[in-house]
């Protein structure tokens, strides 16, 4: 396992982050099956693990402390705030009001004083910066949380908090989380410029573009991972931005064999090479899912290569762009942006 630099924190970080999304409901994965690819990841060197309060509605949390319990102090231990954690309104958002509950919930079911790394889920539109800023600080300051991050902010965000921050003398966001692969790559083009030139710390969620780049999904044969069952929409092969993934799909596939690589090894070792990444999130449901993945962990990717998957899909390209996440509210829906 390789280590980086997290951003400018001094803090080091394995290369590949265990994701513990799929804890629980989600993912349909046990305690059992939780805790023995928590003892995987933390054997074969990962060092951090990301999960959040949304997860399962909180129950990946639960797991998660259960899994690490008795050795704390070997996990980087991050998890996020921001989505709706029942109907109350108030129990959402970026405020300070939110966030101080919101971690001390994140803290009682993870079974920890203390998170090394609290970020906001996503930018809160509703929120002013320096409200959430402020109210990060006094959690930082409190001793509950080592440093906080940013996960998905369009780039324009994440300047306006760094601005915001050094504005009003707070503390600022040190990581940023967003969604990164060979299929979609839009990050390229405005997001990685921007951590770069702030010294952000990158932790790249989906690098296996929801299991697109798995190895399970091929032209020849039907798709029935577990994503599909999920979001079916999104493997519909029906829809052009789908089928656009599919051939290059098939064209990495070749690029892989010639390698000899497996097409994970290829995915990883991708997202991995970007200077602008620290580390690549993997979200395994299963041991089995994990031993694939780590096998991964040492690879690098050879410059014709690199290239290769250059010439398949282009630097700043995202593929299926209906499947942004940072996409500007006003965008996506109509009262906002007509009066």
């Amino acid at each position: 396992m390789q280590y980086r630099t997290l951003g400018r924190t001094g803090v080091q970080v394995s290369t590949l982050v265990l994701g513990a999304m799929n804890f629980g409901p989600i993912g349909r994965t046990d305690q059992d099956e939780a805790t023995a690819i928590v003892d995987a990841a933390l054997e074969a060197g990962i060092n951090l693990v990301d999960t959040a309060d949304r997860y399962s509605a909180g129950r990946s949390e639960e797991m998660v402390g259960k899994a690490i319990a008795g050795r704390r102090d070997d996990v980087v231990l991050a998890t996020k705030a921001f989505s709706p954690m029942g109907d109350d309104p108030n129990r959402r958002g970026t405020s300070r009001r939110w966030l101080v509950t919101a971690l001390d919930e994140s803290l009682r079911r993870l079974g920890v004083d203390h998170v090394d790394l609290y970020q906001m889920h996503r930018w809160d539109p509703t929120t002013d910066d320096e409200e959430t800023l402020a109210a990060l600080t006094d959690l930082q300051q409190a001793g509950k949380i080592r440093y906080f991050g940013s996960s998905t902010f369009p780039a324009h965000r994440i300047v306006e908090a760094q601005w915001a921050a050094r504005e009003h003398h707070l503390r600022r966001y040190v990581t940023e989380q967003p969604p990164y692969s060979i299929l979609q790559r839009g990050i390229e083009t405005h997001v990685l410029p921007v951590t770069e030139r702030y010294g952000l710390g990158v932790l790249a969620w989906s690098p296996l573009a929801s299991g697109w780049l798995s190895g399970a999904v091929r032209a020849d044969r039907a798709i029935t991972t577990h994503r599909a069952e999920v979001l079916p929409e999104r493997f519909d092969t029906s829809v052009p931005s789908n089928r656009a993934r599919m051939a290059a799909v098939e064209a990495l596939a070749a690029v892989a064999d010639q390698a000899g690589l497996t097409m994970i090894q290829l995915a990883l070792g991708f997202v991995t090479a970007h200077p602008g990444v620290t580390s690549a999130i993997v979200g395994p449901r299963t041991r089995e899912h994990l031993t694939a993945q780590l096998a991964a962990a040492d690879t690098v990717l050879s410059a014709d290569v690199l290239d290769a998957i250059d010439a398949i899909v282009a630097p700043g390209v995202d593929l299926a762009p209906e499947e942004k996440h940072d996409t500007p509210p006003s965008l996506l829906e109509p009262s906002l942006r007509r009066r």
